[in-house]
């Protein structure tokens, strides 16, 4: 087999044409109802330079630093019109990669709570949200990938589950860990939730399970990679759809666990990066210019 190509998943079973077979939904405890807010990282300086990240280290630009104080503030405030729907009350944590570039967005997150007079909710990195692994690709730019990597990079591009960087990681293993690192949140939401190891609690208000915005929430903080494979995990969907879903740096998503099942309430609001448009205009153009380049080109 050739370096990037993906194996199958053992144990998983026949997948279609060669694909890695997809496991089921994430399951979500019968009597759960909570939120999970996903938010992007900001621009990072390898994301303004076109350069391919995955588990790079790499700051914050100073674009990307505003946009992150910007998403703090619409998160302390998501009433504010047009309204997130995000339930009462305080995040339990920011829960967020510990690569930098999210550990950064992270924090200013955290710090707009306390800068607003609000618990601050405490910062809990998991490594199973770190961005899929790049290999050999990261810290190159698009031009070189296609220069050196055609096949794989093409490949990629086209059928991103049976494809992959030299040294990097398949789809199949970002999701297993993903997977791994949301059971680990969906426990802790459950804990907050009253629940036990089996789902069980003492019954709820009539309608408060079926209703929205209701019961704790959560942010997390990851990347635009890691975040497709988690909705598809909790979706049901198949890894070769990876490339359907996309967020803009510090895009919020909105998700709630109830009834079973995940319901996606918001995807990718970036109204809080309103001001950005009057003051920068023209680098905020440009940055969306960027970021539509690396969707076509496969950086991550």
């Amino acid at each position: 087999m050739s370096p990037g190509a993906s194996e199958r998943r053992p144990g998983a079973g026949p997948g279609r044409a060669g694909l890695p077979a997809r496991p089921p939904p994430v399951a979500i405890p019968p009597r759960l109802a909570a939120t999970l807010v996903l938010v992007r990282h900001g621009e990072s300086e390898d994301l303004a330079a076109g350069r391919f990240q995955g588990w790079r280290e790499t700051p914050l630009s100073a674009l990307g630093r505003r946009q992150a104080a910007l998403a703090g503030a619409r998160l302390v405030d998501p009433a504010a019109p047009p309204r997130l729907p995000v339930p009462a009350g305080e995040p339990l944590a920011v829960v967020h990669s510990p690569l930098q570039r999210t550990s950064e967005t992270a924090a200013a997150i955290s710090v707009a709570f306390a800068a607003a007079g609000r618990p601050l909710p405490p910062l809990v990195p998991e490594a199973g949200l770190r961005e899929v692994g790049q290999g050999t690709w990261e810290g190159l730019l698009q031009a070189e990938v296609e220069a050196r990597y055609p096949e794989l990079i093409a490949g990629w591009r086209r059928e991103p589950a049976l494809f992959h960087a030299p040294g990097g990681e398949s789809l199949a293993a970002v999701d297993d860990r993903a997977r791994a690192a949301l059971g680990r949140v969906v426990d802790m939401l459950a804990a907050a939730a009253g629940l036990d190891a089996a789902g069980r609690a003492a019954p709820l208000a009539a309608g408060s399970f079926y209703a929205p915005q209701t019961g704790p929430w959560t942010i997390v903080v990851g990347h635009d990679g890691v975040f497709k494979v988690l909705l598809m995990a909790l979706l049901g969907l198949p890894l070769e759809r990876f490339w359907s879903f996309t967020q803009a740096t510090t895009g919020i998503a909105v998700i709630d666990l109830r009834n079973e099942r995940a319901v996606v309430r918001a995807w990718n609001r970036t109204e809080h990066l309103a001001p950005l448009e009057a003051d920068l205009a023209d680098e905020e153009r440009r940055s969306e210019e960027r970021a539509a380049d690396r969707d076509r080109g496969g950086a991550l």
